[in-house]
Formats: C-alpha cells, sequence, structure tokens
C-alpha cells in the first residue's frame, strides 16, 4: 500500500484497475470524465478502454462483456443515464455474470448540467443496487466492493459519486500493483434461456429480483460503511439523530464533531436502503434530521420505515422545509442547518465583525474563449440573417455560451440532438420562420443522426449547421469518430461527416471554414434559401488543438473607438481603454475575426489569414 495525492475520479479508476476491471466504456460528461481516462492513463495491457459514441453504446459494450464474466465498467453523468436507460432497464432482468459497475456521477448545483437528476432514483426505478461514496478515499475502496456484489448477486449496480467526491482532491491509501486482482473470465457461453429476453423470462426474473432485493437489504444492513455513530455522553439531545449520506455525510460528521456528536446514522447503500440498519438507529429517538443532495430519498425512506413500525418519530428534512430542496449542500448549509435542529444559536452575522472580511468575488460568467470558432460561425449566420424570421435552436457543447450577448445566437437548449427536432417542430407550425439547428461534431455522432434522418422522411426545410472544431471540447477534448483516434491510442479512419450526411439523403452540403467571415456570409444566405433539409459545416479546429499564429494589434492611430469590434463579438481578448480599443496578447490568438470587421482597418493581424479584405457594414 502506499498513497497518492487524487482526484476523486482518478481514485475511482484505480480502484477499478485495482479490483481486476477487464473492460471500461463511458461518453465523457463533467463530473464523470476524468475516470475513464485515468483508467486509460494507467491501465494494466488486459484492460480494454473505449469512448463509446454515446451512453447507450457504452452500456451495451459493458453489458457484453459482463456477460462473458469479465469484469466491466460504464462512466457517464447523470443525465447520460437518460440515454442509457433503455438497455439499462432489461439488463437488470438479464443479469450478468462478471462484476458491472455503472459509473453515474450526479452534479448538485447544477454546476454544467441541465438538471438537478438523483440517481438514486434510477436506482430503485431499475431495481439496481446503488452505493453512494462520501470521499475520495471510500469511493476507492467502495467501487471494488461494488464490483463484489456484483458478480455475488449477478447484477449491475451504481456507483454513485456527486461532483465534490469526484473532483475533490485527498491523500489516498491505494494498494500497489503486486496487490492488484487479476480477474479471469471464461468467456461467453450459450444459453438463449437467459440471455435472450422474453416475456416469461422477464416475469420469472421479476420475481427472482424483488426477493433478491430483500436479501440484498439485509446484506447492506451489515455492510460496513452503513453504520450509525454514537452520541457523545455530553450530548443533551439525546432522544435527536441525523441521517446522511454522500458528500453531506462528510459534512455532518464534521459539523458534529465539532458541536458535540449526536446520534448519526451514514446510508451508503440508498437501495435496497439497509431497513434493519435503520430500525436500530430509530430506537429511542424522537426527531431525525434528513441531509442529503439532491432529493429526499432517504428522508422517504425513514418516513415509510416509521409508519411502517409505528414508530413515534418525527422526521425532517427537504419534505418539511427544514433543508433546502435544490442546489449544493455546503459545510457553512449543513452546519447551519444542523445547529438549527439542535437548537445550538448561531452567531450573528451582526455581531461577527466584518472588518477584515475579503471583498465579494466578481462575477465571470462563462464565454466562448478567444479565438473560438464558434463565435465566429454563430456571428456569420446571425449577420447573413439579419432582418430575416429565424429561430436557432442550440444544443450541448461549449456552442451553448453562443446565447451570450452580444451574439445571443441560442434561442433554445434541452439536452444533445434535440436542436434538430425543435426546429422540425417549430418550422411544421411556422413555415414563414427559417429554422437553424447547431450541432457539435461529437454531439453530431452521439444523438444528432437520427433527428438529420427524421427531419429528411419527414420533409422538413431546416438548415443544420454543425460546428465542427474536431474535439469534443466542452469535457476535456476527448476523441469522437471524426477525429481518427480511439482512447486505446490507435489511429482508425475518420468518420466523415459531409459524407454520412450526403449517405442519409442531402443534397446540399456545403463546408467552410468560419474564420473567413465574408465567404461564410454568403455561403449562409446562398444555403439557407434552398429548400428542404440542407447543411453547413462551419470546420475550423478548437483552439485549444492549434497553437496561435501570433496577437492581433490595434493601431491607435487609425481606431476611432467605435468599439463595433466589441460589441459585436464579445470577445474576451478585447477590451476598452479611454481612446482606443486594445488586444490583450495573452488571450488573443489571431483569428483576424475583429479585423474583417473593423471599419477603418484599424486591427492588424499578425499575417493575413483570410480572404476578401475588411467587412465594413
Amino acid at each position: 500500500m502506499h498513497k497518492e495525492f487524487l482526484m476523486g475520479n482518478e481514485a475511482i479508476a484505480l480502484g477499478a484497475i485495482a479490483a481486476g476491471v477487464n473492460l471500461v466504456s463511458g461518453y465523457p460528461g463533467t463530473p464523470s470524465s476524468e475516470v475513464l481516462e485515468t483508467v486509460a492513463k494507467r491501465k494494466r495491457a488486459n484492460i480494454y478502454v473505449e469512448w463509446s459514441v454515446n451512453e447507450k453504446s457504452a452500456i451495451e459494450v459493458a453489458a457484453g462483456a459482463a456477460y462473458t464474466g469479465a469484469r466491466s465498467m460504464v462512466t457517464m453523468k447523470q443525465v447520460g443515464l437518460n440515454v442509457a436507460s433503455d438497455p439499462l432497464m432489461s439488463l437488470e432482468y438479464i443479469g450478468v455474470k462478471g462484476g458491472m459497475v455503472v459509473l453515474v456521477a450526479d452534479d448538485p448545483g447544477p454546476i454544467s448540467s441541465q438538471t438537478e437528476q438523483d440517481t438514486r432514483h434510477y436506482a430503485a426505478f431499475s431495481k439496481l443496487p446503488c452505493f453512494d461514496p462520501s470521499d475520495p478515499q471510500e469511493a476507492y475502496e467502495m467501487v471494488q466492493e461494488a464490483f463484489e456484489y456484483s458478480e455475488k448477486y449477478e447484477t449491475p449496480v451504481f456507483l454513485r459519486p456527486t461532483t465534490r467526491v469526484c473532483h475533490g482532491y485527498a491523500s489516498i491509501t491505494i494498494k500497489d500493483e503486486t496487490e492488484y486482482r487479476v480477474h479471469n473470465f471464461e468467456g461467453f457461453r450459450k444459453d438463449s434461456g437467459r440471455w435472450v429476453i422474453f416475456p416469461r423470462l422477464s416475469y420469472q426474473n421479476h420475481i427472482k429480483i424483488e426477493a433478491r432485493n430483500k436479501t440484498l437489504a439485509d446484506d447492506f444492513s451489515r455492510y460496513s460503511r452503513n453504520r450509525i455513530y454514537p452520541a457523545c455522553e455530553k450530548n443533551t439531545a439525546l432522544k435527536k439523530g441525523v441521517a446522511s449520506g454522500g458528500i453531506s455525510f462528510a459534512y455532518a460528521i464534521e459539523t458534529l464533531e465539532e458541536l458535540g456528536m449526536t446520534k448519526l446514522l451514514k446510508i451508503s447503500t440508498p437501495h435496497p436502503f439497509p431497513e434493519n440498519l435503520a430500525l436500530s438507529f430509530l430506537d429511542g429517538l424522537t426527531e431525525i434530521l434528513c441531509i442529503e443532495e439532491l432529493d429526499p430519498i432517504i428522508e422517504r425512506e425513514l418516513t415509510y420505515i416509521c409508519g411502517k413500525y409505528h414508530l413515534p418519530v418525527k422526521i425532517y428534512g427537504k419534505l418539511t422545509g427544514h433543508v433546502k430542496n435544490a442546489g449544493e449542500n455546503s459545510q457553512d448549509s449543513v452546519q447551519e442547518t444542523i445547529m438549527q435542529f439542535l437548537e445550538i444559536p448561531s452567531i450573528s452575522t451582526d455581531d461577527a465583525s466584518c472588518a477584515d472580511a475579503p471583498p465579494a468575488l466578481p462575477v465571470r460568467p462563462p464565454v466562448l474563449c478567444a479565438g473560438c470558432p464558434h463565435r465566429a460561425s454563430f456571428y456569420a449566420v446571425k449577420s447573413a440573417m439579419k432582418g430575416r424570421k429565424t429561430i436557432f435552436c442550440g444544443d450541448i457543447g461549449c456552442y451553448t455560451l453562443g446565447n451570450a450577448m452580444p451574439l445571443d445566437m441560442v434561442d433554445t437548449c434541452l439536452c444533445m440532438g434535440a436542436g434538430l427536432g425543435i426546429a422540425q417542430g417549430v418550422g411544421h407550425m411556422e413555415p414563414d420562420t427559417a429554422c437553424f439547428a447547431f450541432v457539435g461534431d461529437s454531439t453530431f455522432f452521439a444523438s444528432a443522426i437520427t433527428g438529420v434522418i427524421n427531419a429528411v422522411y419527414n420533409q422538413a426545410d431546416m438548415t443544420l449547421v454543425i460546428l465542427d472544431n474536431s474535439t469534443t471540447a466542452m469535457t476535456g477534448h476527448q476523441p469522437h469518430p471524426g477525429t481518427g483516434r480511439t482512447m486505446m491510442g490507435g489511429a482508425v479512419q475518420k468518420i466523415n461527416i459531409e459524407a454520412v450526411l450526403r449517405g442519409i439523403g442531402l443534397s446540399i452540403v456545403e463546408t467552410v471554414n468560419p474564420l473567413d467571415y465574408a465567404a461564410s456570409v454568403e455561403n449562409v444566405k446562398r444555403v439557407a434559401d434552398e429548400p428542404g433539409v440542407k447543411a453547413i459545416i462551419f470546420k475550423s479546429p478548437c483552439i485549444a488543438l492549434t497553437k496561435p499564429s501570433g496577437s492581433m494589434t490595434v493601431n491607435s492611430d487609425k481606431c476611432i473607438n467605435c468599439r463595433k469590434c466589441i460589441h459585436k463579438l464579445g470577445c474576451p481578448a478585447l477590451m476598452i481603454s479611454e481612446t482606443h480599443v486594445s488586444i490583450d496578447t495573452s488571450l488573443c490568438t489571431g483569428c483576424s475575426l475583429c479585423a474583417q470587421l473593423c471599419p477603418v482597418n484599424a486591427i492588424c493581424p499578425p499575417e493575413v489569414n483570410y480572404k476578401g479584405g475588411v467587412h465594413n457594414e
């Protein structure tokens, strides 16, 4: 054993490797992405790793590996589980032979997601066991235990870390490579009575699953990570208790150790719920405070148990308004909630000295990077469609930031690939609206192809704009089918987006460099006027993948300080001064878009890297 300073996601990855995982598949999504990347970086020779095209494909690949008896893990974020839910719900009825861990990272806040979806609901919905780590060390150990439970009960299991566990750092005690398990497996054995899902088999297996989960609930009551912490002898609130799980437990126990320990229940397996352990915890108590993220899962379970056994215990939490029902918990919020519950007076902010308090942090909303080709793409479409009735349907990725002023180019954003369907729906109801759907290259492969086929088949009138920056930029620049690289390090043939679109049935597919402003505007005007489904591929690499060609400069003698470049583009490298616009050379990548918009040729590129000269509006 030795110690390493690790991110929670890195700890989970190393835990899976130590457990003898044979295959890891997944789709990138914050806060889960580093798990698979760490496995790829530190894997042994017998481990296969892939970024799948989407979460559905990823879970099916992992299931196939588990059918052979291999240990597999699939990684995603909470909204990705929606994409994977179709195979997952059936897989529970089929079961697995090798251990299979479905790692789903939840995102309270939400910090980088569309929703505050709680995977513990999916655990109950799919009748799958769920493990909920409270810190990186426990996540490292728990993933190994999750494989053991998965094999013991022949079922996939959830591992549900949240953002602060995934991205928190700690000094972790981990195994040496000589201590890693080598998991050998027998391979797939044909048995249609087990592996082919039919209604009769599902009915029989449903009965088995319900019986298994009762056994699992008893097993989880003995699981060492579910435990009761007794109250300290000096505590005066002996009839009160706190129940918690996940990162909220870490906040709760830190608070109680400081205030004086109250009886505390830690729930590490929210499904099946450890009922017998909960009964032991409830014995002798009259009031319980439940602290958890995101939904009141523990609170509802304890309320149910109290009703089932006619226990005179009041349960407080999100349902009663004693704990906030949205957003992240924090050490401060948990401490304040516990102090109110225990009737401990808090220090008034009016009494506290604020003389040395630091100033409030400035608000820094996320923006497209300086030199981002998406900014140029959005502005070209905006200019080309000026004065026309339009809708710009966005999608999930860096380009969602196109909604910010001054671009204001994202009218809708729902989930990955949805922009295509929304544009079609609006177009069918409002034929006079020019409908655009923006999608990135990675998202195109993940979830947009079906929408394009639907548009062609149902004779929609819309323009598909593919923002091809040759990477999955938002989640950490992972490869995808269009990059020609796999996570195993192999070079493969790139899947050509234009060829795919033409194969689907599009006759008008044009590719243009968005940093060539004049050509981009002309292209959009021409293509948008064509009937039916047509596509424009704005192709320019992400600035994180290419070295800047040098920064732009402003000729102060020519600059009239009209600030058109700033007001039109909102590039973070452009700055306002009293007499003229200036450029932050540490941010500028030399894309030259601002130079193409300057009406007086005051912005000078390091070299001429665009066509058509200066644009004047």
